[in-house]
């Protein structure tokens, strides 16, 4: 997760969407009904989808560092998934009315630069950042969801789903802590770097892409957040980060 660059959120999420406007899909209706609810779909389901991406190139990297065969299978297969969920968001947009490339670009610059800022060392932090980082990212797109209509926010939810993973760098990481405690220092400060570039992005997202602010702050027919409630939003996402640093046995 990282911060768009601010260019407009609503203009560039209405330049996604075609010409012919939305099309037969599930969200068609509402996307005719209200655009500016179109354009914040556009942008946050462009935004997840250049994450997958991401996250793709990422694990694939990872799994050359990684010490074992099995070991390298499991990070692969973990990269195919995230580029299936890629294909189920890009699909979506296509539904929507949408250009999947156009939805993506404004966010390409600043998640590459946010992946280059957050470069794993090793293999202990790459699974790391596959449990962590991706996890709170998963959190926060999640919460967004939650003011989506009920097709789109399937989509969200299911392209953020771990498919079984979490038991997997779990088991790594608590295997390498129990081989040498000194991993355990290194790791958790990794741990406490991803949790604040991470919720530092997060925040930007919500407060500086127009669309998405729109999309959080309601309108006369959806429910918003004001900002007590956007408070609560990022207690829960700090939450959710000291409980999966104590799976892997780090110190958040």
């Amino acid at each position: 997760m990282t911060e768009p660059s601010r260019s407009g959120g609503l203009p560039d999420a209405q330049s996604a969407v075609s010409s012919t406007g939305p099309g037969t899909g599930p969200a068609s209706t509402r996307a005719l009904e209200d655009p500016v609810y179109a354009a914040a779909v556009v942008d946050l389901l462009g935004a997840i989808a250049y994450g997958e991406i991401s996250a793709f190139e990422r694990l694939a990297q990872d799994a050359r560092m990684a010490p074992e065969l099995a070991d390298k299978a499991e990070l692969a297969g973990m990269a195919a998934t995230e580029f299936t969920h890629y294909r189920r968001l890009h699909d979506h947009l296509l539904a929507f009315g949408a250009d999947p490339i156009a939805a993506m670009q404004p966010f390409v610059e600043a998640f590459d630069s946010f992946h280059t800022r957050t470069a794993s060392s090793d293999w202990l932090e790459g699974l790391v950042t596959a449990y962590v980082g991706d996890g709170l990212a998963a959190d926060f797109y999640t919460e967004i969801a939650a003011f989506l209509d009920a097709d789109t926010r399937t989509v969200v939810v299911e392209s953020l789903r771990d498919a079984g993973h979490s038991e997997f760098v779990v088991d790594r990481v608590r295997a390498a802590i129990a081989q040498d405690h000194r991993v355990s220092g290194r790791l958790a400060l990794w741990g406490r770097r991803l949790m604040g570039e991470a919720l530092s992005q997060a925040q930007r997202v919500a407060a500086e892409r127009d669309a998405l602010t729109a999309l959080l702050a309601g309108g006369v027919d959806r429910p918003g957040l004001d900002l007590a409630a956007l408070g609560r939003l990022f207690t829960r996402l700090t939450e959710n980060h000291t409980k999966r640093m104590e799976d892997l046995g780090l110190d958040a």
